[in-house]
């Protein structure tokens, strides 16, 4: 009886173990948070647009998932102290776009850096998060020349705080097309001592009426972020325009019916009916007959 009883106790402290352990892991997996992993990139379009290009991802069950619908704090750390700038919330593919109101809207530090940060205050399923973005203001010069009856791309980096020629930085040249932009020159163009570099354009690039509009960019920069220069130019080759849409042809509106296929089938519909009626008048014929 009595190891009956022992037997009975120690099963019920093994089903009441069973049931904390189960309780806890549920209640552990349901107050876990997952981590979202915030990406900031400064981008400055000369005589244009200035922001950040802000995504946010979280790895869930060994995918990386982006993350929607989530509010971002964008501040301007000054001195230790943080200054909010607005408010954004990223769209259905984990991203947004905030815009700053030119580069005195911000504030740097006394070595003429800008500091932001971007900031999610987390939420029941994801952890708070934030992400630092810092750069200096510069500025891409960029022109047409011909030299020689060559025509070339001529572009100077300079740093707007200092006014100094920046040296050694990589930039891209390009020609902007539909899908992908067209680049010209190689693969790395730095610029010199000047600050400066020179592309020659071969002939023959076309453009709607010779007209190609022309990028110069620095990607990705530690110290200055993207910065992107944008000018027009006449030296492409005008684009013929050689469809036939507008005609008659048959990959034309219906409105532009090539003639033989209107005449072919109007000659069809009027031998048909012709013929029902030239039946049906003999079968009148026979009835009376």
């Amino acid at each position: 009886m009595k190891n009956q009883v022992n037997f009975r106790f120690i099963f019920l402290v093994l089903v009441s173990v069973f049931f904390v352990s189960t309780a806890f892991q549920n209640l552990n997996a349901q107050t876990k948070k997952n981590k979202v992993r915030l990406k900031a990139d400064y981008v400055k379009i000369m005589d244009g647009e200035m922001y950040l290009n802000i995504s946010a991802s979280s790895k869930i069950n060994k995918k990386n998932i982006k993350i929607s619908g989530i509010e971002l704090t964008v501040l301007n750390e000054i001195n230790d102290e943080n200054h909010i700038l607005g408010k954004v919330i990223t769209n259905i593919k984990g991203e947004t776009k905030f815009l700053l109101k030119g580069i005195n809207s911000i504030t740097p530090d006394s070595t003429s850096t800008y500091n932001l940060i971007v900031l999610f205050k987390g939420n029941d399923t994801i952890k708070k998060a934030k992400k630092s973005v810092s750069f200096k203001n510069a500025e891409i010069r960029a022109k047409h020349i011909i030299k020689d009856r060559i025509n070339y791309i001529t572009a100077s980096l300079i740093d707007t705080n200092t006014t100094n020629p920046i040296s050694n930085e990589s930039l891209d040249v390009q020609v902007q097309r539909l899908f992908n932009p067209l680049k010209i020159g190689d693969e790395f163009n730095y610029t010199d001592e000047n600050g400066t570099i020179i592309i020659p354009v071969e002939d023959g690039i076309p453009g709607i009426n010779g007209e190609l509009i022309f990028e110069v960019v620095l990607s990705d920069s530690d110290l200055y972020g993207t910065i992107k220069a944008i000018f027009e130019t006449s030296i492409g080759s005008p684009i013929v325009n050689e469809s036939t849409y507008e005609q008659r042809t048959l990959w034309a509106p219906r409105n532009k019916t090539p003639l033989f296929i209107l005449i072919f089938a109007n000659l069809l519909i009027i031998g048909m009916w012709g013929t029902i009626i030239y039946l049906i008048t003999n079968l009148f014929k026979i009835k009376k007959t």
